[in-house]
């Protein structure tokens, strides 16, 4: 039985790694492409800037992302990112999250700077298109995660004051660009980040996954305003 009114009006989501299990399919994406365009990258540190712009991962990863290197190993992880699409997996109840939260009234909203052609692979793979009313991605913003940009813009779409919104991730960058934008962050395990680094990037919440946000929606910042204790 529901015992409360929602504290917010729209939930934003990041998808890679907070609704699919994708990160460790981009690491593995990326690692090939380094190497095969001759700089090669430690997979660890792959995985610390995945859910980052694309250009800044390139830059901390490369140096640049502009130079030969770096553009190469970009056209390859999409080709090779693409080759993987069936390794991709939803992550548990993220479908059902996404379903409950519509019923509830909310307004749901895919916030992610992921390129089309990924997103649409996503999109498919999730099939939430019944629940969700706003979609971002990364042509809607020059610079994504960290930054704010593609976070107003899921705003603005969604026509909510940033005060009225949570956004769920599971990246210190997703974390970081809601708070730079005014919004509460909940933060998910589910992308391999550890608890205490999302809750010291600003996270007001943080749950094992999709899965645990829904058994505990109600208790959650979606319904409270006062934040979570570590």
């Amino acid at each position: 039985m529901r015992v409360s009114n929602p504290a917010v009006g729209a939930v934003l989501f990041d998808i890679d790694g907070t609704l699919v299990d994708s990160n460790y399919v981009h690491v593995d994406a990326w690692s090939r492409a380094f190497r095969e365009a001759g700089h090669e990258v430690p997979s660890w540190r792959i995985h610390r800037s995945i859910g980052m712009d694309g250009s800044k991962l390139l830059e901390a990863l490369v140096g640049s992302s502009d130079s030969a290197v770096a553009q190469e190993a970009k056209k390859l992880h999409g080709e090779y990112y693409a080759d993987a699409s069936s390794d991709l997996e939803v992550l548990p109840d993220a479908r059902e999250l996404l379903a409950d939260l519509n019923t509830r009234g909310l307004t749901v909203v895919l916030a992610t700077s992921a390129p089309e052609s990924e997103l649409s692979t996503l999109r498919d793979l999730l099939d939430v298109e019944d629940s969700v009313a706003v979609v971002t991605s990364g042509e809607d913003a020059e610079v994504a995660k960290p930054e704010p940009d593609i976070v107003a813009v899921a705003l603005e779409r969604a026509g909510v004051q940033a005060e009225r919104a949570v956004m769920v991730g599971d990246s210190v960058w997703d974390i970081e660009a809601a708070g730079r934008a005014g919004v509460r962050a909940i933060g998910v395990l589910s992308g391999g980040i550890s608890r205490s680094e999302l809750l010291d990037a600003g996270a007001v919440a943080v749950f094992d996954d999709p899965a645990d946000l829904l058994a505990n929606i109600e208790t959650s910042p979606i319904y409270s305003d006062e934040k979570a204790s570590a």
